[in-house]
């Protein structure tokens, strides 16, 4: 049996923002490393708040990982 990932990938998403496990999942990242980007207002991605939860811009995730779709 293979594991299948509960994310579509990348390029398929057309969505604004994702939520952090979304995030931490595209960008290979641990959820506690977003956590901490969100609360330095470090790395190379941002995220904006919606109705006090963080949301993380499809653009900037996809610009990082060069991802042209």
């Amino acid at each position: 049996m293979t594991h299948q990932s509960a994310f579509i990938p990348l390029d398929q998403e057309h969505r604004p923002t994702v939520g952090t496990a979304a995030a931490a999942y595209y960008l290979d990242r641990k959820m506690q490393t977003l956590h901490i980007w969100a609360c330095k207002g470090s790395g190379p991605v941002r995220p904006v708040r919606v109705n006090g939860r963080l949301a993380w811009p499809v653009a900037e995730i996809k610009r990082v990982l060069g991802v042209t779709k």
